[in-house]
C-alpha cells in the first residue's frame, strides 16, 4: 500500500482542510487511512505535504521548497534517546554540538540548522510556536547570545514524525524562522500502544589520552617535574585511557484511547523516564596540586587522583508526560495537547586545586599576611574541591482549540502556554571572601520564560479554471512573552569580609593604620594579601540581587497565503505577513515560491523571502554580574540590558530585530521508480544580528584600563560591562543534496538507501564597531577574534549521512555512517606580529578539527507480533576528535599551549561530542 502521510509543518488553517477531509483527530499532523509506514529517513516522493504551503495537494515531489520527513521509526531506532542527537545523526545541515564544563549549557545544549544560530530556526509542535528555553547561553559555545527551543524535553516515543524545512520561512510563520521551521507531530492513535526499555553505556578508549599509573620520583622520592614544560609532573604511563561510563537507561511508553468511546476522537498518552550517569573524558591533570615547602613537594601528591576534573555530559533525570486529544462535537472538533518535563542535571566546573587562592582560609590571617608557603596551611578544602552545578528545569505547555467548517471555511481557534523554569545550585563549593563562615552549597538563582499565544487560522478553496484549485488561507496571531530573574542567596554572590581591595597613592602611616602591606605591588600601594577570598560561590556565582527582573511584551500578526498551479506541472506559493511587537514596532515579510516540472519527473524549484527575527526578551533585559580579578583589584562585569545606564554609557542602542534575505534554488529527480534526488542551493544574508559584546573593561589593556577609567569619569560603580548589539551582517550559503532510494523486496522486505549531504560556508559581511563615547580610546572591539571565528569557522564546513535500512522478514537492520567537516576550535592567544589585530589570521592555539567518520550499527528481530528486540552501536569504530596539543609549542611558534590542554584533550566544538563507542540494547512490546 502506497504511503500517504500528511505533514501539517504550519498554520493551523492549511491543516484544517486534512483534517476533515480525512476525518482524523490529530490537528496539523494527520495521515490517510491507507498510511503502512514512513521511510526511515526522508519520505518518498508521494507523500502530501503542507510544510512551507498551505495546499492541501502539496508533495515532497511537488514542494517548491526542501522537506525533510523523518519518521518514528528513524526516531526511535538507534542508541540515542535525545531529539537534539537523533536529528544530528538523521539531518545533514543540523548541528549538535556537545559542550562540557560550560555552566548551563552543559544541561541546555543548543543546536543550529545550516550554521545559523540556534534562534533563527523555528520550533513548531503539532503547527504550534513552542516555547523557548529561558537559559540564555553567554559561555564560549556555538550559539553563544541565543535562547533556544529546549527539544529534549520531547521524548522520541511521543513523536509520530518530524519535519524539517530547509527554507526562510518568517513570512507564513513569524519571527525566528530565518534558517527554516522544525515541527515536531505527536502521536495521534486511538488504540493500542508500545512500551519501550532500553540501557547502554560508553565503552571507550580515549584516543590519546594515555593512563597514568604513577608519577615519576628521583631517588629522595620526591616527583620529577617535566624538565621540558615545567608545569607538569613526569609520569609513569601504561598505554591509553580506557573507560567503562554514561549508563544510560530509558523506560517509556506510549497508548491510544479512543476519546470517550467516540469514533473518531482519541487520547494519547506518552510517558517516560531517562537516567543518565554522567561521562569523564577528562585525562590525568599532571599539574602539582598542594603547595610547596620550600623545595620540596607535598606527598600527597603521589596518591593524589588526577582525574579530578569532570569533563563530559552530566548525569540527568528526565521524566516527561505529553497527551495529545481530539473530540468530535458535530460539525466541529476540540483538540488539545499538553507537556510536562522535569530535569535534573548536575555537571561540573573547573577543580581548584589545593593551591588555589580561594582555597586558603584568610580567616586565620592578618591583612598584611600571604598565605604561608608550606603543607600545614590553614586550607578550606583539604584537597581542594570541585564545585558542581545543578541545575532543575521544568518545563510544560498546554494548547486548546477547535476547528471546523464555518460558512464553507475551514476555521481553527486555538489557545496556548509554555513556561520553562531553570534554577541553579552551586554544590561543593565556597565563597572564599567568607572563609570558613561561608556556605558550601548555594541556592544561586534562577530563570523564567513563558509565552502565550491565541491563534485564529481559515484557509478555502477556490476554483479560478487553474489546473488545481487555488488555495488561499489567511490568519491572525497574538502572542505575549515574559521573562524573570530571580537572584539567589546572598553568599552566592556578595564580596565577604576576608577581601579588601588594595589602597593605591597613600603612605606608609596609613597603610599601617589600615592593617595591610606597603610597597608590594607598587611603590604607594597598601595591598591585603591577608584578605584576597574570591567572591561569590566558586564554580558558578548566583544571580545576584540588582539581576531580579520582570519583562514581558506582546505582538500581534496577520499572514495571507495563495497556494496555486496555475497551469500543469507550475505549483507557486505567495505570503505576506505583517507583526507589531509592544517593544520595537512593525515588520513586513514576504515570500514568493515556485516550481516547474519541465518533464515527468524533473523539475526546478526556487524561492526568494525576506524574513527577521525579534530580539527576545532575554537579550533585552537578561542581567548578572560576576566579579573578576584583575592585578588583585574585583573587578565587577555587568552583562548589562541596552537599556541599563551602564550600557548607554558604553554606546548601547536599542535592539532592532535582525532581517534577512533568502534566495533558494534546485533541482528534484525520480529517475526510477522509488528514487528520488534532490538538489537545493542556499544564500541568507542576514542584517543586524544580534551579539553579545566583549567584556568591556574586563582585562589589563590599555584599552580595558581607560574604560574602566571612563566608567569611573561617569560615576558609574560597574567596573566593566557587556551587552547585547546588533553587530554583525553576514551571509550564510551552501547546497544540500539528498537521495532517497526505496527497494522493495517483494513479499519478504523492503531496503532503503539514503544519501545526504550538506556544505555550508558563513561569513562575515560587515562589522558594526561604532564605539559611540568610546571611539577616543585606541584598540576597542565589540566583537573580537575568537567571536569572529567561532562564528564563521566553528561548525562543519559540510556533513555527509549514509545509511542503508533493511527489513526481511522478522530481521530489521540500520548502517549508518556519518561524515563530521572540519571544524576550527579558536584559541584566545593572538596571532604573532604584525598581525595581532586581524581577525582571520591563525593564532598559535587555534585547532583545526580534521574531518571524521562515525559509524552506527543496529540489528533487530521481531519475536513474534508483539516483541521487538534490539541490539547496536553508536559510533562503533571509537572514533574521536583530535586531540589538543599541549606543552610547548612548535619553536617557530613559540611558548606553550593551554594548561587545560594536558588533561582536557577535546575541544567542545567538536560536531560529534567525544564520547567515543556506546553500546545498547533494546526491548519493545506492541499492546
Amino acid at each position: 500500500m502506497k504511503l500517504r502521510t500528511i505533514l501539517t509543518t504550519g498554520s493551523a488553517a492549511s491543516a484544517i482542510v486534512l483534517a476533515f477531509a480525512t476525518a482524523v483527530p490529530a490537528f496539523a499532523q494527520d495521515t490517510t487511512p491507507a498510511e503502512e509506514e514512513a521511510t526511515p529517513a526522508t519520505d518518498d516522493a508521494s507523500t502530501i505535504i503542507v510544510t512551507g504551503s498551505r495546499s492541501t495537494t502539496r508533495t515532497v515531489e511537488n514542494s517548491p521548497v526542501p522537506v525533510d520527513v523523518l519518521s518514528a521509526e528513524a526516531i526511535t531506532e538507534g542508541g540515542q534517546v535525545e531529539t537534539n542527537k537523533i536529528l544530528n545523526k538523521l539531518v545533514p545541515s543540523f548541528n549538535f554540538p556537545q559542550p562540557a564544563i560550560s555552566d548551563g549549557s552543559d544541561a541546555l545544549r543548543p543546536a543550529t540548522l545550516r550554521g545559523l544560530s540556534p534562534d533563527q530556526t523555528l520550533v513548531l509542535v503539532n503547527g504550534k510556536r513552542r516555547h523557548t528555553a529561558a537559559l540564555l547561553n553567554i559561555n564560549g559555545t556555538v550559539g553563544r547570545g541565543s535562547a533556544a527551543v529546549d527539544m529534549n524535553s520531547i521524548p522520541a516515543l511521543a513523536i509520530k514524525s518530524i519535519e524539517v524545512l530547509r527554507d526562510g520561512a518568517s513570512s507564513q510563520y513569524g519571527s525566528d524562522a530565518i534558517a527554516g521551521v522544525i515541527n515536531i507531530r505527536l502521536q495521534d492513535a486511538s488504540e493500542g500502544g508500545k512500551a519501550v526499555a532500553s540501557y547502554g553505556k560508553y565503552d571507550t578508549t580515549l584516543d590519546g589520552v594515555s593512563k597514568v599509573t604513577g608519577l615519576q620520583v628521583n631517588a629522595a622520592g620526591q616527583p620529577i617535574i617535566d624538565p621540558t614544560d615545567s608545569r607538569y609532573f613526569l609520569a609513569n604511563t601504561s598505554g591509553e585511557l580506557h573507560v567503562r561510563d554514561g549508563e544510560t537507561y530509558t523506560l517509556a511508553s506510549n497508548f491510544g484511547l479512543p476519546f470517550f468511546g467516540t469514533e473518531g476522537g482519541y487520547l494519547n498518552l506518552t510517558a517516560e523516564y531517562r537516567h543518565r550517569s554522567r561521562t569523564n573524558r577528562t585525562g590525568f591533570d599532571l599539574r602539582p596540586n598542594y603547595v610547596k615547602s620550600g623545595a620540596l613537594f607535598d606527598p600527597r601528591e603521589l596518591t593524589f587522583d588526577r582525574r579530578e576534573f569532570r569533563f563530559g555530559d552530566p548525569t540527568a533525570d528526565d521524566f516527561s508526560l505529553f497527551l495529545n486529544a481530539a473530540y468530535p462535537l458535530g460539525d466541529f472538533e476540540i483538540y488539545t495537547f499538553a507537556s510536562f518535563n522535569q530535569r535534573d542535571s548536575v555537571s561540573a566546573a573547573n577543580y581548584r586545586g589545593e593551591n588555589n587562592a580561594n582555597n586558603v582560609d584568610y580567616s586565620v590571617l592578618a591583612p598584611n599576611q600571604p598565605p604561608p608557603g608550606s603543607f600545614t596551611r590553614a586550607v578550606l578544602y583539604p584537597d581542594g574541591f570541585l564545585p558542581l552545578i545543578k541545575s532543575d528545569l521544568t518545563d510544560y505547555s498546554y494548547t486548546a482549540g477547535l476547528r471546523g467548517d464555518v460558512s464553507g471555511w475551514n476555521a481553527d481557534l486555538s489557545v496556548g502556554f509554555g513556561q520553562n523554569q531553570f534554577d541553579y545550585q552551586t554544590l561543593n563549593s565556597i565563597n572564599a571572601s567568607f572563609g570558613p563562615a561561608s556556605q558550601t552549597n548555594f541556592d544561586a538563582g534562577g530563570l523564567k520564560y513563558s509565552q502565550g499565544l491565541v491563534n485564529l487560522d481559515m484557509s478555502h478553496d477556490f476554483d479560478f479554471g487553474f489546473a488545481k484549485p487555488v488555495t488561499f488561507a489567511l490568519g491572525a496571531e497574538y502572542r505575549n512573552e515574559r521573562y524573570q530573574i530571580r537572584p539567589g542567596d546572598f553568599q552566592s554572590y556578595a564580596l565577604g569580609p576576608l577581601f579588601r581591595a588594595a589602597v593605591p597613592n597613600t603612605t606608609l602611616a596609613n597603610c599601617t593604620a589600615l592593617g595591610g602591606r606597603y610597597g608590594s605591588v607598587a611603590a604607594t600601594t597598601c595591598d591585603f594579601p591577608g584578605r584576597a577570598g574570591g567572591a561569590g560561590a566558586q564554580g558558578f556565582p548566583g544571580l545576584p540581587a540588582s539581576a531580579a527582573t520582570d519583562a514581558d511584551r506582546h505582538n500581534l500578526a496577520g499572514y495571507a497565503e495563495l497556494d496555486a498551479d496555475p497551469i500543469p506541472g507550475l505549483s507557486t506559493t505567495l505570503a505576506g505577513r505583517f507583526e507589531h511587537y509592544s517593544d520595537f514596532g512593525n515588520t513586513v515579510t514576504g515570500k514568493f515560491a515556485a516550481r516547474y516540472e519541465i518533464v515527468p519527473g524533473y523539475a526546478v524549484r526556487g524561492s526568494i523571502s525576506n524574513g527577521f527575527r525579534a530580539p527576545s526578551l532575554h537579550q533585552q533585559v537578561f542581567t548578572t554580574t560576576s566579579t573578576n580579578f584583575i592585578a588583585g583589584v574585583p573587578v565587577d562585569v555587568l552583562t548589562a540590558p541596552v537599556s541599563s545606564p551602564v550600557a548607554r554609557a558604553l554606546g548601547a542602542k536599542d535592539l532592532k530585530p535582525e532581517k534577512s534575505v533568502n534566495i533558494s534554488g534546485g533541482v528534484t529527480a525520480n529517475p526510477l521508480a522509488g528514487l528520488s534526488l534532490t538538489v537545493d542551493y542556499y544564500n541568507i544574508k542576514i542584517k543586524d544580528r544580534i551579539v553579545l559584546t566583549e567584556n568591556l573593561g574586563a582585562s589589563t589593556s590599555t584599552a580595558d584600563a581607560a574604560i574602566r577609567a571612563y566608567l569611573a569619569s561617569v560615576g558609574s560603580t560597574v567596573t566593566a560591562a557587556r551587552f547585547f548589539i546588533n553587530g554583525l551582517d553576514s551571509r550564510t550559503q551552501g547546497v544540500d543534496a539528498v537521495m532517497n532510494w526505496r527497494l522493495p523486496l517483494g513479499g519478504l522486505g523492503k531496503f532503503v538507501l539514503t544519501a545526504a549531504y550538506n556544505y555550508n560556508k558563513n561569513k562575515i559581511l560587515k562589522r558594526n564597531n561604532t564605539l559611540g563615547p568610546l571611539a577616543s580610546i585606541p584598540g576597542v572591539v565589540l566583537f573580537g577574534r575568537t567571536e569572529s571565528l567561532r562564528f564563521e569557522k566553528g561548525q562543519p564546513k559540510d556533513k555527509i549521512v549514509l545509511s542503508l535500512d533493511g527489513d526481511i522478514s522478522s530481521f530489521g537492520f540500520t548502517a549508518r555512517t556519518t561524515r563530521y567537516g572540519k571544524v576550527l576550535s579558536p584559541g584566545s592567544t593572538l596571532p604573532a606580529a604584525p598581525n595581532q589585530a586581524s581577525f582571520t589570521a591563525p593564532g598559535p592555539d587555534d585547532v583545526t578539527l580534521s574531518p571524521k567518520w562515525i559509524t552506527d550499527l543496529e540489528l533487530r528481530y521481531d519475536l513474534g507480533e508483539k516483541y521487538h528486540l534490539a541490539i547496536g552501536a553508536d559510533n562503533v569504530f571509537d572514533v574521536y576528535p583530535d586531540r589538543l596539543p599541549f606543552g610547548n609549542r612548535p619553536t617557530s611558534l613559540g611558548g606553550q599551549y593551554p594548561q587545560n590542554n594536558q588533561y582536557n584533550a577535546y575541544s567542545i566544538f567538536s560536531p560529534f561530542g567525544f564520547n567515543g563507542r556506546f553500546l545498547y540494547g533494546r526491548i519493545g512490546v506492541d499492546f
